[in-house]
């Protein structure tokens, strides 16, 4: 354990102004504060701070941060407040403090709840002061390095999944190589100690291998730089067990397929010496083609800054060479935390080094919950990245495999939520197209309309577009379930003779667990409740009587027995949010239809006559095209149609149903003889007036024999 001065002089050795006496006061305050605590090794409770504090001074943090290391478990383990941090230390430091608390666990909540709303909160103290980050990182990376002493294994896997899953990829995004590389092997001897000690086997066997190739090859490439008087320093670097299982999962690759362990390293004094070593490589060596990456003209989401490229070396062996400045190198090893190194001050809001972090905040004002917020920010931390260009040339990174909505919803959410289509190098291009490196993007827009639909979710990767059209569906399928479920409701009142009055339904909303009229309607409309359970609790002693054709009154409640009843009006349905229309009978406006409420997700519209929806055993409703008004200009139509084998049927068929301003979606062929061929057609049609418009314009064709809806 660290002692008091060993401390001190740590952080003099790089900051010889140090306020001593602010960092010594909050020495003697945290272990007064922890006294006789003790962590599951023994170990006296007050050596983690201290080691945690020890971790920043090796980074060359100020003594602010230093301060809060040693006093970020007080408030949560300790009797003592912020009030009592604000007091000793001051504001900046309570700030800081109270931003890398331990938070505590959430009573009665699940563990992926836990994870999910502590790393929000961390992200959203960390908006304040990075350092906070910083902090809470050398406190999980401390926390991993004894996390042998947890006999709980259980438990232990849990924290090693966690810490795998959220810190160890917040320690890459800061560009903190060193400590990320750590806390993934801690993660892994945890989680996969055998498959991790298979690895370190065939590293061991494979490092004898290649030590008579490193010494030769790093002494080749020393002479060709030196012929042209480039000052250099080369080195090995060997892979860790962690990447190498990642590579060996990704890439499908066995262990005895494992090779090329060591990466070159070549540190140069500038950025154009880079360029010109890359050169001189290139030209003595041969170039593996796809094997070159320029991340100094374009540095990664994190800044990191180097020239990776892939030769055929000196000794006719494949090597991996990374070639960077000796600042490019030291930003590669301790990522933001090197600015403290060269004395840049840096905030939260400046600079690109914290853009992920304002992306991730975004994510969380879409965002319903900490578990769907988690789920989005995986998306974002875990992702390879993609450049592309705006219209006017502004570089745009997004994750690999991105689309035209996760280029949208990045420029800005206004623009995601209007899309219409997309423009790719000048060409229109489906919404599903993955962009690729140097694609210039342009969204068309329609302005103040947001034109997102739940089929979207297929057209995005990114955790933003998610979180966003989530948010967007969410709150569409709420207002379309109020309204459904209040007119389900007043259409039952109607259909039972009785008078619909919302001031009596307030007196039984205890009843079903709702704490106003819109929840019980949206419920009701989500299919969580049934109208007539409503009609049930309001009128508890309302008999049933069978009786011809008459009106009877009971308890002042009048009921005609045999009256038919009243088809469902509702207005402004969107299909795939409150609203699903069957795709086995594919209900078109013009049909007559029934529906039924599924639980959770609204109506499901059948044509009256189809055969499924004899087999449901749910309540069928009567609904109506009229005033229904879906907010969609076309619907499916399936149509079979038998043709002709003859050459010019098929182009027939397609022109002729263009004429009548119609698209196919989808077209197979189902039966085929050398006379005649049949296909199952689906087009876009507006309502049943317009198939049968097209039906009859197509018998008219000579080359179609038979052409029907299909059943």
């Amino acid at each position: 354990m660290l002692r008091q001065f060993e401390l001190l002089d740590k952080v003099k050795a790089y900051e010889p102004n140090i306020d001593e006496q602010a960092l010594n006061k909050a020495y003697v305050f945290s272990m007064k504060a922890h006294g006789s605590q003790k962590r599951a090794s023994g170990d006296p409770y007050f050596s983690h701070p201290l080691e945690v504090a020890g971790i920043l001074a090796d980074l060359k943090f100020d003594s602010d941060t230093i301060v809060t290391a040693l006093l970020h478990d007080v408030v949560e383990d300790t009797k003592y407040g912020l009030k009592d941090i604000k007091s000793n230390f001051g504001e900046e430091i309570s700030c800081l403090v109270d931003g890398v608390t331990k938070l505590s666990k959430l009573e009665g909540r699940s563990d992926s709840f836990n994870q999910a709303e502590n790393f929000r909160k961390l992200l959203l103290a960390t908006s304040d002061d990075v350092r906070v980050l910083f902090v809470k990182l050398a406190d999980r990376l401390h926390n991993m390095r004894t996390i042998n002493f947890i006999k709980d294994e259980n438990k232990r896997r849990r924290i090693a999944n966690e810490t795998l899953e959220i810190y160890s990829p917040i320690a890459e995004r800061m560009g903190m190589q060193e400590i990320r590389t750590e806390l993934d092997d801690l993660c892994f001897k945890i989680l996969e100690p055998g498959i991790r000690d298979s690895i370190i086997q065939r590293l061991n066997l494979l490092r004898n291998q290649d030590e008579n190739i490193l010494k030769p090859t790093i002494i080749k490439l020393n002479e060709l730089f030196c012929k042209h008087k480039v000052k250099c320093q080369i080195s090995g670097r060997e892979k860790k067990p962690y990447s190498i299982w990642k590579k060996m999962q990704i890439k499908s690759v066995n262990f005895a397929q494992l090779s090329d362990i060591m990466a070159f390293k070549i540190i140069v004094e500038n950025v154009n010496d880079c360029y010109r070593a890359l050169g001189i490589l290139h030209s003595e060596y041969s170039y593996v083609p796809g094997r070159f990456k320029d991340y100094i003209s374009t540095p990664k989401p994190n800044n990191y800054k180097s020239i990776h490229t892939t030769l055929i070396g000196p000794l006719k062996r494949r090597i991996e060479v990374q070639i960077k400045s000796s600042q490019m190198d030291k930003e590669a090893d301790y990522g933001v935390a090197a600015h403290w190194i060269y004395k840049e001050n840096i905030k939260t809001k400046d600079g690109k080094q914290f853009k992920w972090i304002r992306q991730i905040l975004d994510i969380l004002d879409q965002s319903r919950g900490p578990e769907e917020f988690l789920e989005h920010t995986k998306l974002q931390m875990y992702s390879d990245q993609v450049f592309v260009f705006t219209p006017k040339g502004d570089l745009v990174a997004l994750p690999r495999g991105a689309m035209p909505l996760d280029f949208a919803f990045s420029v800005h959410t206004d623009i995601g939520t209007s899309c219409t289509g997309v423009l790719i190098n000048n060409l229109v291009k489906p919404l599903n197209t993955v962009l690729k490196n140097g694609d210039q993007v342009q969204i068309v827009s329609q302005k103040n309309k947001s034109c997102i639909s739940p089929n979207w979710l297929n057209f995005c990767i990114s955790g933003k577009a998610k979180a966003c059209i989530k948010r967007f569906i969410d709150i569409k399928k709420t207002d379309e379930f109020l309204k459904l479920g209040k007119q389900i409701l007043k259409n039952s009142f109607k259909n039972e003779n009785l008078s619909f009055n919302e001031k009596n339904i307030e007196n039984i909303l205890e009843k079903f667990d709702v704490e106003d009229q819109k929840q019980l309607f949206i419920k009701i409309g989500s299919g969580l409740i049934l109208s007539n359970q409503v009609i049930d609790a309001m009128f508890p002693d309302k008999a049933v009587v069978k009786q011809n054709n008459k009106i009877v009154i009971l308890n002042n409640v009048k009921k005609n027995i045999n009256k038919e009843n009243s088809p469902i009006l509702i207005e402004g349905l969107t299909p795939g949010m409150s609203i699903h229309l069957s795709t086995c009978c594919a209900p078109i406006p013009g049909d007559t239809v029934k529906a039924y409420v599924v639980a959770g997700k609204g109506f499901t519209v059948h044509q009256s006559d189809c055969d499924e929806l004899k087999k449901i055993k749910s309540e069928t409703i009567e609904v109506s095209w009229e005033r229904l008004n879906i907010t969609r200009s076309n619907f499916l139509a399936k149509i079979t149609v038998t043709l002709k084998n003859e050459v010019g049927a098929l182009g027939d068929l397609s022109s002729n149903i263009a004429k009548n301003q119609s698209n196919i979606r989808n077209l197979k062929i189902t039966e085929r003889s050398d006379m005649f061929f049949k296909l199952d057609v689906e087009i876009d049609v507006l309502d049943k007036n317009h198939l049968k418009k097209i039906l009859v314009s197509l018998r008219t064709s000579s080359n179609i024999v038979i052409v029907q809806r299909t059943k």
